[in-house]
């Protein structure tokens, strides 16, 4: 077990968690828009204040990776990797889809054959989005998607599916196969990092930090997990 700093800036919502042995002791957030310039310095220097007055180590940053908005996942990534290089510790990406499962799966019961569908909000009916089975092993990778009403047919033909997330309200009209599930109010939050930022440092699975970039929702690449730009 570690200590973590969580920085998560892909959505709308800016919010940074420091845990330690796998439990939340500190956390700030702002949901009040796109302001992550302004709010996630002060957010991460309250966050180390109160680990360096509590005489606790920080032993590695997480950041959440995308798919999400270009601003907020440059601004995120810049002050992940200060931290690093300023501190000397290991930074590891935790893919932003991934986390929006984790509430999901911590504070709903779900039976055992469920699949989940976080949804990050893009233009009209298009969606960013993947399906996981509850131990998060993909069915469909991250992928770029516009909703009808045939939109994970072959899924929902064989059980079901739970949808959340930003994307996921505008596409309840259209969703209307009786194996569809909705689930309100889940975000991206620092917080909800944590059992993934575990699991990923534990495996020893940290990013480089100088050659590191968010995964955009801007252009998707066939094939590879990150986008052009």
């Amino acid at each position: 077990m570690s200590t973590i700093l969580h920085i998560e800036t892909s959505t709308d919502i800016c919010s940074v968690a420091l845990s330690e042995d796998g439990k939340c002791l500190y956390e700030e957030i702002d949901t009040n828009g796109q302001s992550h310039a302004q709010v996630l310095a002060g957010f991460v220097d309250s966050v180390l204040s109160f680990a360096d007055s509590h005489a606790i180590p920080v032993d590695a940053v997480a950041l959440s990776d995308g798919p999400g908005s270009y601003t907020g996942l440059r601004i995120g990534a810049s002050m992940a990797k200060g931290v690093c290089y300023g501190r000397e510790i290991p930074m590891v990406a935790i893919p932003t889809l991934k986390l929006l499962c984790t509430p999901v799966l911590l504070y709903h019961d779900l039976p055992e054959d469920a699949l989940l569908c976080p949804m990050i909000d893009a233009r009209r009916m298009e969606v960013y989005t993947a399906v996981y089975d509850r131990a998060l092993r993909p069915k469909e990778d991250v992928h770029a998607k516009v909703v009808d009403e045939t939109s994970f047919k072959e899924w929902l033909d064989r059980g079901p599916v739970y949808f959340f997330g930003n994307g996921a309200e505008k596409c309840k009209a259209v969703l209307s196969h009786p194996n569809a599930h909705f689930i309100d109010k889940i975000k991206a939050q620092a917080k909800h990092m944590v059992p993934l930022a575990e699991m990923a440092l534990a495996r020893g699975i940290v990013e480089d930090v100088a050659y590191y970039t968010p995964f955009y929702l801007k252009e998707f690449v066939p094939g590879k997990s990150k986008s052009l730009l």
